[in-house]
């Protein structure tokens, strides 16, 4: 094989490297949800066979599994209905009192809130924030107001499990229209899944208010 079919081969070569990873990318998110899926199937079924061995009884099995069922859609049921349940109600209690598990109990509790809205409840807030600097927009939670300031968890990509509280005067805050889940899409995508984009254009003309004392 000579230059010149080597300089024709090259190009071909190239396309179809790109193809490929096209298509790994377009496939990559079934084959995430597939992976997360095979993995709690593997899951469930280690628990199942490690429960009948233990019992040895299929049926005992089987109503251990139906109850373990049971109980979470019994309790969710509640909560929409009621708002509260007696069962988390008395393990809020008894786990609260236990010393620095109640503290990080809590803490989940709260970050749990923070991402679902009970019914009847208002939409949770997300915003815009300068920040690390002027200039550069960022999305953020809204997680407490106090008079005019705001404390807002600005969260980073892709993982929005890390990231930073800060509290800014409401002037320098802009609401989005975003829902938490198209704002947490938004940063784990890394801005590629962006709902409301025209959002972005407003930005880049929004100025910030005078700035407090």
């Amino acid at each position: 094989m000579d230059r010149d079919d080597l300089a024709l081969l090259k190009p071909r070569v190239k396309r179809v490297l790109n193809d490929f990873l096209i298509g790994v990318l377009a496939l990559l998110p079934v084959i995430v949800v597939g992976e997360i899926l095979v993995f709690l199937a593997d899951l469930i079924l280690e628990l199942v066979f490690g429960v009948n061995r233990y019992v040895g009884n299929a049926f005992v099995t089987f109503l251990a599994f139906a109850a373990a069922f049971a109980l979470p859609v019994s309790i969710g049921h509640r909560i929409n209905r009621r708002r509260h349940s007696l069962v988390v109600s008395g393990l809020d209690y008894l786990v609260g009192r236990i010393p620095f598990l109640g503290a990080v109990y809590k803490i989940v509790q709260r970050l749990i809130e923070l991402f679902r809205n009970k019914p009847g409840e208002a939409r949770r807030e997300v915003v815009y924030v300068e920040y690390p600097k002027d200039g550069m927009w960022a999305p953020a939670y809204l997680t407490h107001r106090e008079g005019d300031r705001c404390v807002v968890y600005v969260p980073t990509s892709p993982n929005p499990t890390n990231g930073f509280t800060v509290i800014v005067h409401e002037s320098r805050v802009v609401k989005s229209a975003l829902d938490i889940s198209e704002a947490t899409s938004f940063i784990v995508s890394l801005g590629a899944d962006y709902p409301k984009s025209e959002e972005a254009l407003s930005l880049a003309v929004a100025k910030a208010g005078p700035q407090p004392p």
